[in-house]
């Protein structure tokens, strides 16, 4: 995985830049403050002035120039005037030359702030030689503090400030990515032990990021592995409750075989046993493909497909037993192909099962209407009969597993065929409805995106 797109590594980079550009403003800014208010030696500027007096008196003007550099490098700018010239260079800003003869004439000591880190001394001195004398000072502190010292307090103060913002930011990035992962961890935990209900959720402090987006994974993980494990233990109790009627029937066949007098009594117990192991076949064969279909197994071949052909493919192979009793079958479909995504062979077996619904519990002479178009980006396969229909209140279960309504008894069958119909639906995007008829009779309706609307879940 490219590190470049982990929400992580930029929610890292981002907020450790933030602290370091914390520690570098806000570092500078409490030096400065350090500097001004907690140093407690302040500069004397009146011995300041007497110094650099005896400095000029002792050596001349070369003495003085040897004082001035040392002034400089303590951070003071000073040199001494004397009838209004400099004893020793200095640079000045020219507002504040220009107020110096004033300044000099009140006769006084001054002491300013021209602007903020700034102060400027003007001090009187009088010579041993009479002279009077003055010395002029410039100093971006109050206090006496040499700039290597400054440089020390500077770099003190932001290498406390680093390690505070860091160890701030360290730990709240840890404590970000620890609680997820200890959630997933106890999550996981409760998964292995059987709690399929665990869920990790979202937890408090998780961003949207790759810890979240596997939380999420998780959780659908885990919605997933419970829905199947309570759907294989819901078939395997439906299976074994539904074996239960034909196995004791082919107990009972078998006794009555093993009791029989002749051959040709117990032949016909053996065809009856044949009968209900045919059944039992069936029964597992549907259950088998029920289970298949609720657990999504992939692997399935799906491609574009023309509804009208699949439907016309089902009638033609259905005639056989609609003219066996005595059903018949009517399409009505457009003139123009219907086209859908899917499976061929699930669509197919979800039509085998309509149709063979509608025709066994037609009456007969009936009739089975099936009805195909497309409007609107949905394609419609309607299936309609004229049998006893299924009461209102059996509209809801009708496509159960294992459901056999009031009417059943008047067809064969285990109730999985709906069901397996509803599955293949499902599985492609679809809808399946059952209504009455007016009149009599059930109206069964098959919805699909057509082709290009739609995504197999």
């Amino acid at each position: 995985m490219n590190p470049f797109k982990s929400s992580i590594y930029w929610r890292l980079l981002i907020w450790f830049c933030v602290a370091n550009l914390l520690v570098l403003f806000l570092g500078s800014f409490l030096t400065q403050r350090f500097i001004e208010y907690t140093t407690a030696v302040e500069i004397n500027w009146t011995a300041l002035a007497q110094d650099a007096n005896q400095s000029y008196e002792g050596g001349g003007a070369p003495a003085l120039a040897n004082w001035v550099a040392q002034q400089r490098h303590e951070g003071i700018d000073v040199t001494l005037y004397e009838k209004g010239q400099a004893l020793s260079p200095v640079r000045l800003p020219s507002s504040i030359q220009a107020s110096l003869p004033a300044w000099f004439d009140a006769g006084r000591d001054i002491l300013l702030q021209p602007r903020p880190g700034l102060y400027l001394s003007v001090q009187q001195v009088v010579g041993s030689d009479g002279h009077v004398r003055h010395l002029v000072a410039l100093s971006r502190t109050h206090t006496r503090l040499r700039p290597q010292t400054r440089a020390k307090i500077l770099l003190g103060v932001q290498l406390t400030l680093s390690l505070l913002f860091i160890g701030l930011v360290g730990w709240w990035v840890a404590r970000s990515v620890a609680t997820p992962v200890e959630a997933l961890r106890d999550a996981t935990r409760r998964m292995a032990a059987g709690e399929l209900s665990t869920r990790v959720g979202r937890q408090g402090g998780m961003a949207h990021d790759e810890l979240a987006q596997l939380a999420q994974d998780f959780d659908a993980m885990a919605e997933r592995i419970e829905a199947l494990v309570t759907h294989d233990r819901g078939v395997l109790q439906d299976l074994s409750h539904e074996l239960r009627s034909p196995l004791a029937r082919l107990h009972l066949i078998l006794d009555l075989a093993q009791r029989s007098r002749d051959a040709a009594e117990a032949d016909v117990y053996f065809h009856q046993a044949e009968l209900e192991i045919v059944r039992l076949d069936r029964m597992t064969g549907e259950m088998l493909a029920l289970s298949r279909l609720e657990g999504s197994i992939p692997g399935m071949s799906c491609d574009n497909l023309d509804l009208v052909e699949l439907v016309r493919g089902c009638v033609e192979q259905a005639e056989l037993e609609a003219q066996a009793r005595h059903v018949e079958l009517r399409l009505t479909s457009p003139g123009t192909p219907v086209i859908v995504f899917g499976s061929a062979s699930l669509l197919e077996r979800a039509l085998d099962n309509l149709l063979g619904n509608a025709i066994k519990f037609s009456a007969a002479a009936g009739e089975v209407e099936l009805q195909v178009h497309a409007a609107d980006g949905i394609a419609e396969v309607s299936v309609h009969d004229r049998g006893p229909g299924v009461p209102e209140a059996e509209l809801e279960s009708l496509f159960r597993p294992f459901f056999r309504g009031s009417n059943a008894v008047r067809a064969d069958g285990h109730g999985l065929g709906l069901a397996i119909v509803q599955r293949v639906v499902k599985i492609h995007g679809g809808e399946l409805t059952a209504n009455n008829r007016d009149g009599g009779g059930l109206d069964v309706r098959l919805r699909l995106p057509l082709a290009g609307a739609n995504a197999l879940v």
